[in-house]
Protein backbone atom coordinates (compact mmCIF):
# COMPACT_ATOMS: atom_id res chain seq x y z
CA UNK A 1 0.00 0.00 0.00
CA UNK A 2 1.37 3.41 -0.99
CA UNK A 3 1.53 6.07 1.66
CA UNK A 4 0.22 9.44 0.67
CA UNK A 5 2.40 12.44 1.39
CA UNK A 6 0.60 15.36 2.97
CA UNK A 7 0.07 18.10 0.44
CA UNK A 8 1.03 21.64 1.31
CA UNK A 9 -1.91 24.04 1.29
CA UNK A 10 -1.88 26.21 -1.81
CA UNK A 11 -1.52 29.76 -0.64
CA UNK A 12 -2.00 31.15 -4.12
CA UNK A 13 -0.07 34.39 -3.72
CA UNK A 14 0.86 36.14 -6.95
CA UNK A 15 4.58 36.81 -6.88
CA UNK A 16 6.88 38.50 -9.36
CA UNK A 17 10.63 37.88 -9.23
CA UNK A 18 12.89 40.44 -10.87
CA UNK A 19 16.51 39.33 -11.21
CA UNK A 20 18.95 39.65 -14.10
CA UNK A 21 20.69 36.43 -13.05
CA UNK A 22 18.56 33.77 -14.67
CA UNK A 23 19.68 31.02 -12.27
CA UNK A 24 18.66 33.12 -9.25
CA UNK A 25 15.32 34.06 -10.80
CA UNK A 26 14.50 30.48 -11.74
CA UNK A 27 15.58 29.08 -8.37
CA UNK A 28 13.24 31.42 -6.51
CA UNK A 29 10.54 30.82 -9.13
CA UNK A 30 10.60 27.05 -8.59
CA UNK A 31 10.74 27.47 -4.81
CA UNK A 32 7.61 29.64 -4.94
CA UNK A 33 5.81 27.16 -7.20
CA UNK A 34 6.70 24.37 -4.77
CA UNK A 35 5.27 26.49 -1.94
CA UNK A 36 1.99 26.73 -3.84
CA UNK A 37 2.22 30.27 -5.19
CA UNK A 38 1.60 31.68 -8.64
CA UNK A 39 4.92 33.08 -9.78
CA UNK A 40 6.53 34.76 -12.73
CA UNK A 41 9.96 36.19 -13.30
CA UNK A 42 11.61 38.86 -15.40
CA UNK A 43 15.28 39.51 -16.04
CA UNK A 44 15.02 43.23 -16.79
CA UNK A 45 13.19 46.15 -15.23
CA UNK A 46 11.14 46.86 -18.36
CA UNK A 47 10.01 43.23 -18.64
CA UNK A 48 9.13 43.31 -14.93
CA UNK A 49 6.87 46.33 -15.42
CA UNK A 50 5.14 44.63 -18.37
CA UNK A 51 4.59 41.44 -16.37
CA UNK A 52 3.35 43.38 -13.34
CA UNK A 53 0.62 45.01 -15.45
CA UNK A 54 -0.66 41.55 -16.43
CA UNK A 55 0.05 39.51 -13.28
CA UNK A 56 -0.98 42.17 -10.76
CA UNK A 57 1.39 40.65 -8.17
CA UNK A 58 0.84 40.86 -4.46
CA UNK A 59 4.58 40.53 -3.80
CA UNK A 60 7.71 41.44 -5.74
CA UNK A 61 11.23 40.23 -5.00
CA UNK A 62 13.29 42.91 -6.75
CA UNK A 63 16.99 42.68 -7.51
CA UNK A 64 18.37 46.20 -7.49
CA UNK A 65 21.19 45.75 -10.02
CA UNK A 66 19.41 45.34 -13.35
CA UNK A 67 20.84 45.85 -16.85
CA UNK A 68 18.30 48.43 -18.04
CA UNK A 69 16.70 50.23 -15.08
CA UNK A 70 17.87 50.77 -11.54
CA UNK A 71 15.88 48.79 -8.97
CA UNK A 72 14.77 52.01 -7.27
CA UNK A 73 13.25 53.18 -10.59
CA UNK A 74 11.47 49.85 -10.99
CA UNK A 75 10.07 50.09 -7.45
CA UNK A 76 8.72 53.60 -8.08
CA UNK A 77 7.19 52.57 -11.42
CA UNK A 78 5.60 49.45 -9.91
CA UNK A 79 3.76 51.65 -7.40
CA UNK A 80 2.26 53.66 -10.29
CA UNK A 81 0.67 50.63 -11.98
CA UNK A 82 -3.08 50.49 -11.26
CA UNK A 83 -3.68 47.62 -8.85
CA UNK A 84 -0.04 47.47 -7.74
CA UNK A 85 0.01 50.49 -5.45
CA UNK A 86 -0.17 48.40 -2.27
CA UNK A 87 2.04 45.47 -3.21
CA UNK A 88 4.86 44.34 -0.94
CA UNK A 89 8.23 44.98 -2.60
CA UNK A 90 11.29 43.27 -1.18
CA UNK A 91 14.59 44.60 -2.52
CA UNK A 92 17.18 41.87 -2.85
CA UNK A 93 20.80 42.43 -3.80
CA UNK A 94 24.28 41.04 -3.78
CA UNK A 95 25.67 44.59 -3.81
CA UNK A 96 25.58 45.19 -0.08
CA UNK A 97 23.63 46.81 2.73
CA UNK A 98 24.70 50.37 1.84
CA UNK A 99 21.88 50.46 -0.74
CA UNK A 100 19.16 49.91 1.89
CA UNK A 101 18.27 53.60 2.50
CA UNK A 102 17.93 54.35 -1.23
CA UNK A 103 15.71 51.33 -1.87
CA UNK A 104 13.47 51.97 1.14
CA UNK A 105 13.11 55.59 0.05
CA UNK A 106 12.11 54.36 -3.43
CA UNK A 107 9.17 52.47 -1.95
CA UNK A 108 10.52 49.05 -1.06
CA UNK A 109 9.06 47.54 2.09
CA UNK A 110 12.09 45.45 3.02
CA UNK A 111 15.70 44.94 2.00
CA UNK A 112 17.82 41.77 2.03
CA UNK A 113 21.32 40.92 0.89
CA UNK A 114 21.59 37.71 -1.16
CA UNK A 115 21.34 34.85 -0.75
CA UNK A 116 17.72 35.07 0.27
CA UNK A 117 16.85 32.39 2.82
CA UNK A 118 13.74 30.36 1.84
CA UNK A 119 12.41 30.85 5.38
CA UNK A 120 12.52 34.63 4.85
CA UNK A 121 10.61 34.20 1.59
CA UNK A 122 7.97 32.10 3.33
CA UNK A 123 7.66 34.63 6.17
CA UNK A 124 6.68 37.37 3.75
CA UNK A 125 4.22 35.25 1.82
CA UNK A 126 2.22 33.94 4.78
CA UNK A 127 1.37 37.48 5.98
Amino acid sequence: MKSQAAKKPRLGRRVLIVDDHLDSAQSLFFLLLDMGHDAAYATTGLKALEKARVLQPEFVFLDIGLPDLDGSDVARELRKIPGCEGILIVAVTGLGDEHRPRMLKAGCDAFYVKPLDPKVVETFLVR
